[in-house]
């Protein structure tokens, strides 16, 4: 995928290209007291990448203000057997997002922006859920996830949503809980942080990190896209393991992150990211250049909201304690130690960038492989131990532990799934009347078509047979990548399927059927168009707005829309037990007929 991006002014080609020369070739620092601290991790790694069964994983270590350990092990690319190194660009996912809340914070610097006012007043193109939001609603809030807004992260999962169109769905995200008062992880809200950087800055997105963060630290193997990801040399490839053996299997790249970028798209290798976590460490500073304000690297370490000690709770591990989320970062303690901290997961990549700042110590972990996403806590906490002199707490023993444990209670409850199907039971309607289009404002389009002898489930580039399970519910395979879908149909008064309920993200969704586009088209609509009589003598109009709306407007009463349905048939939104429908003679249209359930009425037209 091509990322967009504009084309760029010939001075600012060359700012950019000074930026990147004058930033000094990076190199490994070595340090006797520090090897002497870190000897040994080159045999915890092994027997790690043995233990869990890695295709890959890269490891930095900063101190300070220098890379004191960069080294790779397994394979980028298991499949051909070549080796993971330092210069392995790979999918950061969601470390993405502290890049998006720095290019922000630049913005508040010059005044454009501001963390705290509401992000309304600044940006009157966005719109959230309801009056109240849209009054309240700040940056900060937007990238601190508290919100009240759950993740809906399948609106943008494998859809073609573009930056804007994604931006104009936040007005849909209906809020869980109160704002302030909860975390709830949302990447829709970095999407649209994205959107406001492009809107205020008239650079995309990709083009302001290039020219403001980017270019200034001398990250030029970092890239946005797949496409260009594969133009490196060195790469990394997708493996996991197949959830029900240990084998290795090479799965697609994620490749529909256009329009979520500035929640996850970034690509990047070891020796680049760690110019990004020194310039963080050293209070935004490339060597001796300043290149992102130390008031904005504050502001997204400043407390924003808390979460719980899920770890101590759940399972009784306090070695991390009171964490709270930033503006793209997490903060916590660690037995004792300041730690700053953000994970990021797509398909097959993992990565976790982390420091303690009072320690003047970093660690960058970059890894392949789903099943083992729980090793950048490992590795990184195993290595902040070793530099300073704690003794090893044994997190790879208890992950690997819940690994296995969970493979195996995934793999039990697999194997009794179904067990809540009624036998005998016959969908309500015939296959055929099931297909169609279903759309929800947020979620966009559910497509069902025959397939076979059954159906065909298509949402967001995820395509699997859909047979029925029981009464009008319709259920997928469960597919060992796109998962198990269920789909139950429902239909309207008059006896039509007309909705898909589908469970997504924290909360059911109804799909509606959407009427053919042709219904809608201009010369289909003005055939309907003209004056009307009631039975007892009373005249309307139906009438035809310049925006394509239909609608009835009787003498003293609002505009009533009517929506079109089935061909001549139209329904309102007000009732879903009445319809109109047109009624011909002779290829004209001769009268309007309401059909509900008392009867039905003949309106003749004049």
């Amino acid at each position: 995928m091509i990322s967009a991006r504009r084309g760029a002014a010939p001075r600012i080609v060359l700012s950019l290209l000074l930026s990147w020369l004058a930033v000094p070739s990076l190199a490994v620092a070595s340090d006797p007291a520090l090897d002497k601290r870190l000897k040994g991790l080159d045999a915890y790694m092994e027997k790690l990448v043995k233990d869990w069964n890695v295709p890959g994983i890269g490891v930095g270590v900063v101190v300070k203000d220098r890379l004191v350990f960069a080294k790779g092990y397994g394979y980028r690319d298991y499949g051909r057997k070549l080796p993971f190194t330092p210069q392995t660009t790979v999918p950061i996912a969601s470390n993405t997002k502290l890049f998006t809340a720095v290019a922000a914070g630049l913005l508040v610097e010059e005044g454009r922006l501001d963390w705290d006012r509401p992000v309304r007043q600044l940006v009157p193109g966005i719109q959230f859920f309801n009056d109240e939001l849209n009054a309240t609603v700040t940056l900060r809030d937007m990238l601190s996830h508290r919100t009240g807004i759950t993740r809906h992260d399948t609106i943008w999962y494998k859809s073609d949503f573009t930056r804007q169109e994604l931006f104009e769905r936040l007005k849909y995200l209906e809020p869980a809980q109160p704002l302030r008062q909860t975390f709830l992880y949302n990447n829709m809200m970095y999407a649209g942080a994205g959107r406001i950087v492009e809107m205020l800055s008239g650079k995309t997105w990709e083009d302001f990190l290039r020219e403001r963060l980017l270019g200034p630290l001398g990250m030029t193997a970092t890239v946005f896209t797949i496409d260009d990801l594969l133009r490196q040399a060195d790469h990394g490839v997708p493996f996991t393991e197949r959830r029900d053996s240990s084998e290795l299997y090479e799965i697609p790249y994620y490749r529909e992150a256009a329009g979520v970028a500035p929640a996850g798209a970034i690509d990047s290798n070891l020796e680049d990211m760690s110019r990004w976590l020194i310039a963080l460490m050293n209070d935004g500073k490339a060597g001796e250049r300043p290149v992102i304000p130390a008031g904005v690297l504050k502001a997204t370490l400043s407390p924003a909201i808390a979460l719980p000690n899920t770890l101590l709770q759940a399972r009784g591990f306090g070695e991390l304690l009171n964490p709270v989320y930033g503006m793209g970062r997490f903060t916590a303690s660690y037995r004792g130690h300041l730690l700053t901290y953000h994970g990021g997961d797509i398909n097959g990549f993992h990565s976790q960038v982390s420091s303690m700042p009072n320690d003047g110590l970093g660690v960058i972990v970059l890894l392949i492989g789903d099943h083992c996403q729980p090793l950048y806590n490992v590795v990184s906490f195993n290595v902040y131990e070793r530099l300073l002199g704690m003794d090893p707490t044994p997190w790879s023993e208890r992950d690997l532990a819940i690994r296995l444990k969970d493979k195996e209670a995934g793999r039990q409850a697999r194997s009794r799934a179904g067990g809540e199907r009624v036998a005998g039971t016959k969908p309500s309607h015939p296959l055929e009347e099931y297909v169609g289009e279903f759309v929800n404002p947020a979620y966009g389009l559910l497509t069902i078509s025959r397939q076979d002898a059954g159906l065909l489930f298509d949402f967001h580039k995820i395509r699997l047979p859909l047979s029925h399970f029981h009464y009008d519910r319709f259920d997928t395979p469960d597919d060992e990548q796109d998962g198990k879908w269920s789909v139950n149909f429902s239909t309207n008064p008059q006896g039509e399927v007309d909705r898909a309920l589908v469970s997504l993200d924290e909360a059911e969704v109804v799909f509606t059927r959407r009427a053919p586009a042709e219904l809608s088209a201009l010369t289909t609509l003005r055939q309907y168009a003209g004056a009307y009589e009631t039975p007892t003598g009373a005249k309307f109009e139906v009438l035809l707005k310049e925006d394509g709306t239909l609608g009835i407007v009787f003498p003293g009463q609002p505009f009533q829309a009517l929506v079109p349905w089935r061909p001549r048939r139209f329904k309102v939104r007000e009732f879903s037990d009445i319809q109109f429908e047109f009624v011909l003679t002779d290829g004209r249209v001769a009268g309007l007929k309401q059909i509900d359930p008392s009867g039905e009425y003949m309106f003749v037209r004049k």
